[in-house]
This record gives C-alpha cells, sequence and structure tokens, in this order.
C-alpha cells in the first residue's frame, strides 16, 4: 500500500495534509519482477496491436478512466532513462504531439529493467521510486484507437535493450482462479461516453470467462477488430478453439506460460440490434467483470447509466 498526497487544507491556521490510500495489487510477473495494478484498476496482455503483445512481454496497467490522471509506480527501483518522442497525430480524436518512455532499474531483480509508456513522468534519472508512488500523468497518445483508455504499457527487459518494441521477457499472469464460463453478456451499464460505455455483469470473476479445451478461461483483447485475441488458463494448449457463449470464436496458435493466443473467426455483436465495433476485454484487480463496448466511431448508442442491456454475439461462421 502507498499514501498518495491529495492536498492540503488549513484548520486554525494549521496545515493538515491529506492523503489517499492506493493498494497496488501484484498481477503479472517476469524474471522474479512482479508488476502491480492499482486495486480497482484493470490490465490487459492482449488487447492491443503492439508487437510486445502478440508475443506476451508487454501489459497495460490502466488506473482509471480520466487523461492527465496519475499512473503509479508498478515495480520498486530506480529510473534510469526518461526519453520522448514524436507521435502520430490521432486518428479521429485529439492526441499529444510525442510519446513517453519510463526505464526503471528493478530493485527484484537489478539484471533488469521495466519500461513504461502513455505517460509524461513526474519523476527525474536517479530517482528511487516505490510500488504505488505516483511518477508520471496519463497522456492520450497518437498511437491509441478511438476507444483506448489511459493506461502504462510495462515490459520486464534487459537494461541493455530498454526501449525497442521487441525484447522484452514472457510474462506470466499472477492467480489461477478463474470462475464459471458466461452464459449471456449482460449487465447494468455504469459508464457511458461517445467512444465507450461499460457494463458491469452479475459475476464475481475478475474477467469475461470463456472456455478453452472445455476449460473456463479469461478471455481477453479487442474482438473482433484486432483479429486476435488471448485467453488466461492454467494449463493452456498450443491448439483448438476458444469458445464464448458455448461459440467457437477464435483458433488458438499459440500457447504461453498460464495464456494462449487465438486468431478470431468471423463473428461480430451488437446492442439493442445495432452493430458495434466489438468488446475489450481487461481483467480487473478486484472481483468484479466489466465489459468494455466499443461503437463504430461516431456512432451513438441508445443506452444510458444504469440500464440493464445485454449484447448479442452475432456468428457467421
Amino acid at each position: 500500500m502507498r499514501y498518495t498526497f491529495l492536498e492540503t487544507i488549513f484548520r486554525d491556521s494549521v496545515p493538515v495534509y491529506l492523503f489517499t490510500l492506493t493498494r497496488m495489487i501484484p498481477v503479472a510477473e517476469a524474471e522474479g519482477v512482479k508488476l502491480y495494478c492499482p486495486e480497482g484498476g484493470r490490465y490487459a496482455f492482449f488487447n492491443s496491436p503492439y508487437p510486445s503483445h502478440k508475443l506476451n512481454t508487454g501489459v497495460d496497467l490502466y488506473p482509471g478512466e480520466r487523461f492527465g490522471g496519475e499512473a503509479y509506480s508498478p515495480v520498486d527501483g530506480e529510473v534510469v532513462l526518461l526519453r520522448e518522442v514524436k507521435a502520430p497525430s490521432g486518428h479521429g480524436f485529439e492526441a499529444a504531439d510525442h510519446e513517453s518512455v519510463i526505464v526503471i532499474r528493478n530493485k527484484d531483480n537489478p539484471e533488469t529493467v521495466t519500461k513504461l509508456l502513455h505517460a509524461d513522468p513526474l519523476v527525474e534519472v536517479g530517482d528511487d521510486v516505490r510500488v504505488g508512488d505516483v511518477i508520471a500523468a496519463t497522456i492520450r497518445s497518437g498511437y491509441y484507437g478511438y476507444g483506448t483508455s489511459p493506461h502504462f504499457h510495462a515490459e520486464v527487459r534487459r537494461p541493455g535493450d530498454p526501449v525497442r518494441a521487441r525484447g522484452g521477457f514472457n510474462l506470466s499472469r499472477i492467480g489461477n482462479t478463474v470462475g464459471e464460463p458466461a452464459e449471456e453478456l449482460a449487465g447494468e451499464v455504469i459508464h457511458v461516453q461517445p467512444e465507450f460505455s461499460y457494463i458491469q455483469m452479475e459475476s464475481n470473476a475478475i474477467g469475461l470467462v470463456g472456455d478453452v479445451g472445455e476449460e473456463p478461461a479469461f478471455l481477453d483483447g479487442g474482438i473482433p477488430y484486432y483479429g486476435w485475441m488471448g485467453a488466461h488458463i492454467h494449463n493452456p494448449p498450443s491448439s483448438g478453439t476458444i469458445k464464448l457463449l458455448g461459440r467457437d470464436i477464435a483458433d488458438i496458435t499459440q500457447a504461453f506460460n498460464g495464456s494462449c493466443k487465438a486468431d478470431c473467426r468471423g463473428f461480430s455483436f451488437s446492442v439493442k440490434g445495432k452493430p458495434i465495433l466489438g468488446l475489450s476485454l481487461t481483467l480487473r484487480s478486484v472481483k468484479e467483470t466489466l465489459v468494455k463496448i466499443i461503437p463504430f466511431r461516431h456512432d451513438i448508442l441508445d443506452i444510458e447509466v444504469g440500464e440493464w442491456i445485454e449484447v448479442q454475439l452475432n456468428a457467421s461462421f
């Protein structure tokens, strides 16, 4: 746990320092280094087209939905490199004109570093940081999609090769408990904005549960719009299919330690009979299942906060 400074107020001319408690949960591990996510935040291994996600060497850590918000250090260590590079303009949205890179030498394994992307640093080279320290402010990167939420992209890497798109160590998700496969894609709408909406399902699982080889597995990825996805399962197969609602939706192409990657088949989703781009599936650090609904760009879905809705799975295979 870490106490994060909020503000100073005065009572009878005496300063009172206000802090908020940030509880950090370990969610991924590589080479003896654990990566932490804020309690109540989200994380994903396969929900991005960035090369490291296809290789299971990157994890995205989502602290919240506000760009410019606090980004917490996922590791203990020393800041050894800060770099700012030019970024493309946003695709249909206003984005930062740069991308930021933060590299931290890991205390748990000094022979490795952690690379972080997508947040402007509030630290300097040489600073010691601890898990839960506020070290950056999230930015809306031009590398993002229209519906991408603020996050840190994190990789554990060799010190001599800290910033390339490839070359990180394979990651393992921390935790094995899954739950029962979903019987429907339905829940209460808890958030609506033009780029996306969230529904909260009646489930105590940390993510949407499907099937891999008749075993329950957490589903992870932007489906079907990225064309591929991942699943988290204790003993992943290197072939077979991923199922959702009892239907085969993806063909497994590769197995990792505790997860597998698969190519999506031909399917789509709709809400109230209206087609959507797809679902953004992440995991949570608490036992709540959130499903992020991504509409086609600039499309408006007729849904409201507090409404109960069902997402239809439409298979064309």
